[in-house]
């Protein structure tokens, strides 16, 4: 027969960031539960408002299935003494399993004779295993977690009340002090309790009472509403995935009404008030084509009742969210630039790098180092510099302190009004992309270099301190950091060696003295940090462990390269022709690392095939690097391929450690200098080469 439970945890409102988290949490352990408990189910169903989690799960039997099972014991040369009687490990193996020694056979596995016991295991009753379901309910973990009264439970917000049934049964269950029963509470103002009698009543009876407990009807319903305003005004209500889903787990039963603002506030550059609008009353900005409207789309927790004073309530009080923001941005525009960049020698960035400013004049050192390497024009090169110099300019605004996330939106818009150029101006919000994984990167020449150098120092000066993350602590936000000047590199289309850069990045802080680190010691770090991230973006991409360890070698290099390559080598993996290849190329790199220098004399060859190697290395050489330089990866290893052939000669007639050691040392070098050629595509010895069958 199939059966059905109900477990609901009714509590203080719980903060809308953790609902998803609960709602996915609680799915799983129950799956996880159910199954270690050996229960089977149809289907679990996961509840979720401010006010509660709940759990539906069909499908369940009135008691576990009962099964027969074999144990294994201890070997029959254990099990049994040299007289033939039973040992105390057969003994202790038998009452271990509820049985007794005769009760053991013998069974071969792998070869050894092992004792076993078959049991029978009655299955228990599905109403006394869910007595346990409690564990579930305190295994959920949250960012944050309170006590409440003299209880010692520590949970993300006071339980208060407790719903528990297996069909029409309560299940005994009780955290607390709170004991479960049938009773659950409705909307706080406009439902009653109720008493399910049974699980599948559950959503129906409390929507009666104003709570719609199905998180992703609720979304629906407020779309619905939201696209209905939308036809009967002729609005454009930006649909934020974001702002819609916090709504939803703001509210039990939802209602969306509308309001309106005094058009004057329209010369508030529209960031702010729609950032006004959304981070501090959630309220959905409305636009017609472009242009923003001076109205706002709300949703209320409750019905339609009175809804016109709701929306008077609520104009009110963004009137004065929004006149602070108008004094914020006046008060602003009656201080240069110059007088901000003076405050911010009276900031702390953080107390082992200095003030604000000195960020900032290592992000223009920096910038111009980047420049100079990319060769930029020498126009391109000064807008650099100065939107390195102004880049933090807005930090010190009254408008920037109140609304954080405009840092660089608002520093674009006050450069424009105190007369900028567009490319410094715009290098000013470009220098925050990409902002998460997968967003877009700087369209500027201006913006991507500063982008690339204001991440660089955070990254450099980080690790300069001792903030490497670890684990998944990573507060200062490195890894992001480090990917966004992988992805700017790649997307941007950069000609520029990340390793290189790096290196002169470490050197610049050593010249600086900043940091507590060693230079050395801060340039290994460095690197293995970005060697990592990089390995993570290759891995991303299905590119094989052994691969990404092999093209990393000599560092990142030049990342859409270091890319182009791993994929190549990914691929040769399961080519059987380029096994000769690895193979001549795995004996240079191993006997290169016995040589002691690099410098070959001709006049030391003793056999025709030295000379050869040598002579095909230097052709190899010279349109090897030139392919590189050109980024035509695929011919640049076919030419690297040419010296299969010649080294496997080398090594077939040559006695490489020769007894006179000018010729050994002589014939190292010129292996050396072959391996300093490979090492330059990749480690090849690194790779686990596959064969198809």
């Amino acid at each position: 027969m199939s059966n059905e439970a109900l477990f609901e945890i009714g509590l203080e409102e719980l903060p809308a960031r953790f609902i998803s988290s609960a709602e996915n949490q609680l799915r799983e352990k129950t799956k996880e539960w159910l199954e270690a408990n050996r229960l089977p189910f149809t289907w679990i169903t996961v509840y979720s408002t401010p006010r509660r989690l709940a759990v539906y799960i069909e499908g369940l039997p009135e008691k576990q299935p009962d099964t027969e099972e074999k144990a294994k014991g201890p070997a029959e040369k254990i099990a049994v003494n040299e007289n033939g009687e039973w040992s105390k490990a057969a003994i202790g193996f038998s009452k271990g399993q509820g049985k007794t020694p005769e009760d053991i056979y013998f069974e071969e596995v792998n070869g050894t004779s092992y004792a076993h016991i078959d049991k029978y295991i009655k299955g228990e009753e599905t109403e006394t295993i869910l007595q346990d379901y409690k564990n579930v309910i305190l295994s959920l973990a949250f960012p944050k977690n309170m006590r409440w009264g003299n209880h010692s439970l520590k949970f993300i917000r006071p339980i208060r009340w407790l719903v528990a049934l297996f069909e029409s049964t309560i299940i005994p269950l009780e955290i607390e002090g709170v004991s479960a029963g049938k009773t659950t509470r409705g909307h706080r103002f406009l439902g009653k309790t109720v008493t399910i009698e049974r699980p599948s009543q559950y959503v129906s009876a409390l929507y009666e009472q104003f709570v719609a407990v199905d998180r992703n009807e609720r979304k629906a319903d407020i779309q619905r509403q939201l696209e209905q305003l939308q036809q009967e005004k002729n609005w454009n209500i930006h649909e934020d995935e974001e702002l819609l889903w916090e709504v939803t787990d703001l509210v039990e039963y939802p209602t969306v009404f509308s309001g309106s603002f005094d058009q004057s506030f329209l010369k508030v550059p529209d960031e702010v008030l729609i950032t006004s609008m959304k981070e501090h009353q959630r309220y959905f900005p409305v636009h017609r084509e472009e242009d923003l409207l001076p109205y706002f789309v709300g949703v209320r927790n409750g019905n339609g009742e009175h809804i016109d004073n709701v929306a008077k309530g609520n104009e009110k009080v963004l009137r004065a969210r929004l006149s602070d923001a108008e004094f914020f941005y006046e008060e602003d525009l009656k201080v240069s630039i110059e007088q901000r960049l003076e405050k911010l020698g009276k900031i702390v960035y953080q107390e082992e790098l200095g003030t604000l400013a000195e960020k900032v004049s290592r992000n223009e050192d920096i910038a111009l180092i980047i420049s100079d390497k990319l060769a930029i024009s020498d126009s391109d090169r000064a807008n650099v510099q100065r939107a390195a110099r102004i880049s933090k300019f807005d930090l010190v605004t009254q408008m920037v302190d109140e609304f954080t996330d405009l840092q660089g939106i608002m520093g674009e818009k006050y450069a424009r009004i105190f007369g900028e150029n567009d490319d410094v101006a715009v290098a000013i919000r470009e220098q925050y992309l990409p902002k998460q994984a997968g967003g877009a990167v700087p369209e500027t020449v201006t913006g991507a270099v500063l982008s690339l150098a204001d991440k660089l120092d955070t990254i450099v000066g980080a690790i300069a301190v001792g903030n490497l993350p670890s684990g998944s602590q990573d507060p200062y936000g490195l890894r992001r950091q480090a990917l966004g000047v992988l992805k700017i590199i790649e997307e941007r289309g950069f000609d520029i060696n990340i390793t290189e850069l790096l290196d002169r990045t470490v050197s610049y802080y050593g010249e600086k003295a900043v940091g507590t680190a060693a230079e050395t010691e801060l340039r290994a770090n460095v690197h293995e940090f970005f060697n990592a991230r990089t390995a993570y973006l290759l891995k991303k991409e299905d590119v094989e462990s052994d691969v990404v360890e092999a093209v990393l070698a000599e560092g990142s290099g030049n990342y859409p390269l270091t890319k182009e390559k791993a994929h190549l080598l990914s691929g040769k993996r399961h080519e059987d022709g380029f096994r000769a290849v690895q193979e001549a190329f795995g004996r240079t790199l191993n006997m290169a690392d016995k040589a002691e220098g690099a410098e070959v004399d001709k006049a030391l060859f003793e056999k025709e095939e030295e000379l050869r190697l040598y002579e095909k290395h230097e052709e190899v050489k010279e349109a090897f690097f030139k392919q590189l330089e050109e980024r035509e990866i695929n011919a640049s290893l076919r030419t690297l391929s040419e010296l299969a052939e010649p080294i496997h000669s080398f090594f077939d007639n040559i006695m490489v450690m020769a007894e006179d050691e000018r010729v050994r040392m002589n014939r190292l070098a010129l292996l050396k200098n072959v391996a300093d050629t490979l090492y330059v595509f990749a480690d090849f010895n690194a790779i686990q080469w596959k064969q198809q069958n």
